[in-house]
């Protein structure tokens, strides 16, 4: 698959489409709360999404070969589920982790990004899972730069999620977006050094890793969807979609109430 590299059109356009993604996870924050159930949230996400933005829940039907339509506007994915999580009346309890994963289309461009949840307090592995993952997604995005190689992300990612003796989900990838809801490239969260696609200006792709406390095996669920850690242990996920500009990167799925950088970043 041929890699489009963007002009300035269509990054003002992903600038946006970024924005309103974040946006919707800023908005459903206050009610991500113990009792709430994912299809609740996942309804509010909609309506926001539809009355608000109006935007496109680009998950809703979304049906690659092989697959049923996706049925709802979000994936949600709590605990031991990976991602692509199909929010349901279960309600969430203290205690809980869980992923929202949001992709709106905006005037024919796609924003892609997800955060991690914790309800209530929540446990020291949890915890550690969700900020570990956290860094790691952070320092992928610090290897992007004209010149770098696709395998210094994974690199980076694998080091430090090996480092705290977490696994990589190997099966799942970021990927290439634009005016398509998956482009090339594959963004792998693992691999050597030097290695892989050179990056180049105009690039936009998603860095999400998913990293799993205990092995990174996984299973699909008979819904055809729902991918889980084989070994039942909390699996975190965060994404952002980013640009490669000139001189290193911008991360394009910001608003007012993104988490910022993990502070050793910030240093650097």
């Amino acid at each position: 698959m041929r890699i489009t590299l963007k002009n300035e059109q269509d990054i003002a356009q992903m600038r946006i489409a970024g924005r309103l993604a974040s946006e919707v996870l800023d908005y459903i924050t206050p009610f991500v709360r113990a009792g709430a159930t994912t299809a609740e949230l996942d309804r509010l996400c909609h309506v926001y999404m539809q009355q608000e933005q109006q935007t496109i829940p680009a998950p809703l039907n979304y049906q690659p070969s092989g697959y049923p339509p996706y049925p709802k506007a979000t994936c949600i994915s709590v605990n031991d589920v990976v991602c692509h999580g199909i929010p349901s009346e279960k309600k969430l309890k203290n205690g809980d982790i869980l992923n929202i994963d949001i992709t709106v289309i905006k005037n024919g461009y796609f924003g892609d990004t997800s955060r991690m949840f914790i309800i209530g307090a929540g446990s020291i592995l949890a915890k550690r899972l969700v900020q570990t993952t956290y860094e790691c997604m952070w320092l992928g995005i610090h290897q992007v730069r004209p010149g770098a190689r696709l395998g210094d992300i994974g690199y980076a990612i694998a080091q430090h999620a090996h480092a705290h003796g977490y696994s990589i989900v190997r099966e799942y990838c970021g990927h290439g977006i634009g005016t398509a809801f998956h482009e090339a490239p594959q963004v792998l969260h693992y691999g050597r050094p030097g290695t892989g696609l050179e990056l180049k200006a105009g690039m936009i792709f998603t860095i999400e890793p998913m990293i799993n406390a205990g092995g990174h095996e996984t299973r699909m669920l008979p819904d055809r969807w729902t991918v889980k850690t084989r070994d039942r242990s909390l699996s975190a996920q965060w994404e952002h979609t980013v640009l490669v500009t000139p001189s290193g990167y911008e991360v394009l799925t910001v608003s007012a109430g993104i988490p910022q950088p993990p502070a050793f970043l910030c240093d650097t």
